[in-house]
């Protein structure tokens, strides 16, 4: 069965830098995918960050991330990164993956939004402190 497993979270220091990864299994390799980055802070809602599609590499990120937030993808190891610059404390969240197969990402509202996503990680935290 397909499953994501993001790792990297912990607490960090306001203005360092974070990278996440994303690890998938169980689809089979080749197929086309799209994976989305999302996070959620407590009693917000969720927020898509951006996305990747596998085979042609393209990424896409929500405005409020562009220039601090990097994707990037490994896939011959079939892990997905985020790369997370200047930490602000509004970065603390939690952060999931999620992926979408045989499809691509499509346009930026398509691959931020999270009902393009059949797969779902478990999320792993990330603490931005002073």
């Amino acid at each position: 069965r397909v499953q994501l497993v993001e790792s990297g979270g912990g607490s960090v220091q306001a203005g360092g830098s974070l990278s996440l990864s994303c690890e998938l299994s169980g689809f089979i390799y080749g197929d086309p995918y799209c994976v989305g980055w999302f996070r959620q802070a407590p009693g917000a809602p969720r927020v898509g960050l951006g996305s990747i599609d596998n085979r042609s590499g393209k990424s896409t990120y929500a405005e409020s991330v562009m220039g601090r937030f990097t994707l990037s993808q490994d896939t011959a190891k079939k892990t997905l990164s985020l790369r997370i610059d200047t930490l602000q404390f509004g970065d603390t969240a939690m952060y999931y993956c999620a992926a979408s197969f045989n499809s691509l990402c499509g346009d930026r509202y398509s691959a931020l939004t999270g009902s393009l996503y059949s797969y779902w990680g478990q999320g792993t935290q990330v603490t931005v402190s002073s």
